[in-house]
Order: structure tokens, then C-alpha cells, then sequence
């Protein structure tokens, strides 16, 4: 449960900075601290934010009115990131915010590999949050989120699940991309002259129904945990993304129509098998020995580094449902800290 109080005095603050600094690193802030509410430790999201929130930007300013009917002409341009938040702004206090939600969920959905998927990311974070207790400044948030998303829209070759592969099987058989080099934009535009990344995520098998998608993207979350601290040398962070994505589209999909569930789970997948292409080190390394580790002390380690990465990839692998699979979920939380993700 994510109650009132320094979560959301923490989204006025940072809703006073821009969605990205630097030039294009992520504003993990908004989902920083939904995390540590949601995972109990809310009197420590104010400390967080202190050091956090230094090395931000201003929230940037609209340059032209984004018009309704002609969306797709600013779609993916992050020059007009203000426009797009002036955007949604005003749609999240003008009707419901699910309605808003669900009116751009699909247009987003083909982007999904926004600001190396923190788009998806932060919209998951803010619609969790949401449902919790609706305030205004949660509807902001989502406002933000969604404005980050659009400004930084970018797709991923969509391939439909079409084989009788567990998440788990399907991973293994992702191949890299060619040029493991810049950054991932870069990486990303390779995948359709990758040999056999298609055949490796049309391999997944997919659910019979849609009412079965949510169990479905459990497993692809439970099979990038479970593999992450075998591979996570590619590059620590950027593979917390591949577990990380597909765990906000779970956490949005209550609020969606089921009609729109099936495209969700594709979308997530193809985003999933993206980041570990995209990444994937040449060889794997052993998974470290979790010895007598809780999941309670787990996450004092996570907290206790602080990394932006470490705590939202914590409180993936720590929402994970109890399975055979949660000790290297653990593992793969504590590979993050110690490869400081």
C-alpha cells in the first residue's frame, strides 16, 4: 500500500524537473520513490530525493500546442517534451486518467522502447501508484510519464509469439546484435539485421487466452531474474531493463481493457528480447552463492547502496511471486549491487 504523504510531496518536487538531464539519461526520481513507498520504506524517500534531485534539470519549457488531432507529427521528437507535458497536463485534469490512459496506451505501445524503456517504466510506476489512492499529484505524474514516453517514442520490430517456448527457453535462443557499440538506439536499430532474433521471439509460446497474459508476463519477468546475474556483466544496467519493462506493463495492465492485453504482452516481450540483444555478453559467468540471505536483508543492501537501478530492479525481483526461481532473484539483486547498476 502506497499512502499519502512524502511520496507525493516527492512528485510536486521533482515534477519541477525535466524527464531526462545530460542529454538523455532517464529522471528515475517519480519511480525511485514510488518503489520505496510501495516496498514500505517511505520515510526514506525525502533523504533519496535530496541527493537525487541535485543533479536534475529544469522542467523544460513548451515551444508550440500540441494538437489533438495531429498527435503523431511531435511523436518521438524530444524537442517538444514540454509541449507533450503541457499535453497530457491538462488531459489527466479534464476527464478520468484511466480514460486518458487507455486512450494512449495503444497510440505509446509500438514506442515502447522510449528512453531505453524508461517510458513504459515510468507510466507503470505512476498507474501502480494510482490505483493505490488517486491525488493530484499522482495524476501529474502520470501526466509526466506519459509525456516522456511520447517525446521519446521509439519502436522495436513487433513480432507476435507464435511457438510453444517457456520465457525461460526463449531467452537463451536471443542472439546479440551484431555491433555491441554506443549507445542503445544504435543497438536497437540493428535487429532486423540480426539472424535470428525474429525466429528467436516469434519461438515464445503465447497464452491461450487473454485472460492468461498477466501469468504470462510473470514468467517473462521470473525468466529475466533468474538469468540477469549470469549475464549481467553485458552491461549491469541496461539489463535491469529487459526484467524491468515488462514488469511495468504488468503493473499498468489492470487498468486496461483486457481487448488490449495480448498487444501489451507482445510488446513487452519484443522489448525484452531487445534490451538482452542489444546487451548480451559473449559468455556467461557462475551465479553467486545467495547464502543465508532474506529477502529483508536483500533489500537493506539495496536500499543501503541507494543505485536508481539497484532499488527499481529490488523491487521487481522482491514482487516476484514465490517460486522455485526466487533465490536467483535475490542474486540478480545482488549482482546489481555489486556491479553497481
Amino acid at each position: 500500500m502506497i499512502t499519502t504523504g512524502s511520496y507525493d510531496e516527492a512528485l510536486e518536487r521533482f515534477h519541477h524537473t525535466g524527464p531526462e538531464r545530460e542529454g538523455w539519461l532517464s529522471n528515475h526520481g517519480p519511480m525511485v520513490a514510488e518503489a520505496l513507498a510501495r516496498l514500505g520504506h517511505e520515510d526514506r524517500v525525502h533523504r533519496w530525493t535530496d541527493g537525487y534531485i541535485r543533479g536534475l534539470e529544469d522542467v523544460p519549457r513548451g515551444i508550440d500546442r500540441i494538437d489533438a488531432a495531429a498527435w503523431r507529427d511531435p511523436l518521438g521528437d524530444p524537442v517538444r517534451s514540454g509541449d507533450w507535458i503541457d499535453f497530457f497536463r491538462a488531459e489527466v485534469e479534464q476527464e478520468a486518467w484511466a480514460t486518458t490512459l487507455v486512450r494512449w496506451w495503444p497510440r505509446l505501445l509500438p514506442g515502447i522502447a522510449a528512453g531505453a524503456t524508461h517510458g513504459v517504466i515510468r507510466v507503470g510506476h505512476a498507474v501502480r501508484a494510482l490505483r493505490a489512492e488517486e491525488t493530484a499529484p499522482r495524476r501529474q505524474e502520470l501526466a509526466h510519464a506519459l509525456a516522456y514516453w511520447a517525446a521519446r517514442w521509439q519502436p522495436v520490430p513487433q513480432v507476435a509469439p507464435a511457438g510453444r517456448l517457456s520465457a525461460a527457453r526463449a531467452l537463451t535462443l536471443v542472439p546479440p546484435v551484431p555491433r555491441q557499440e554506443h549507445g542503445i538506439r544504435n543497438r536497437i536499430a540493428q535487429l532486423d539485421e540480426t539472424g535470428g532474433w525474429r525466429r528467436a521471439v516469434r519461438s515464445l509460446a503465447p497464452p491461450d487466452r487473454s485472460a492468461d497474459v498477466p501469468e504470462a508476463l510473470r514468467s517473462l519477468v521470473d525468466a529475466v531474474l533468474a538469468q540477469y546475474a549470469a549475464r549481467a556483466h553485458g552491461n549491469a544496467t541496461m539489463l535491469v531493463h529487459a526484467a524491468t519493462a515488462p514488469q511495468a506493463v504488468l503493473n499498468a495492465l489492470p487498468s486496461l481493457p483486457e481487448a488490449m492485453w495480448s498487444a501489451s504482452l507482445e510488446a513487452a516481450w519484443s522489448a525484452t528480447a531487445a534490451v538482452v540483444a542489444a546487451y548480451l555478453p559473449p559468455d556467461t559467468r557462475p551465479v553467486p552463492r545467495l547464502g543465508a540471505h532474506t529477502p529483508d536483508e536483500v533489500l537493506e543492501q539495496a536500499l543501503a547502496h541507494g543505485g536508481e537501478h539497484v532499488i527499481k530492479l529490488a523491487d521487481t525481483a522482491l514482487g516476484a511471486r514465490t517460486s522455485s526461481e526466487e533465490p536467483l532473484a535475490l542474486a540478480a539483486v545482488l549482482t546489481a549491487i555489486d556491479l553497481d547498476a
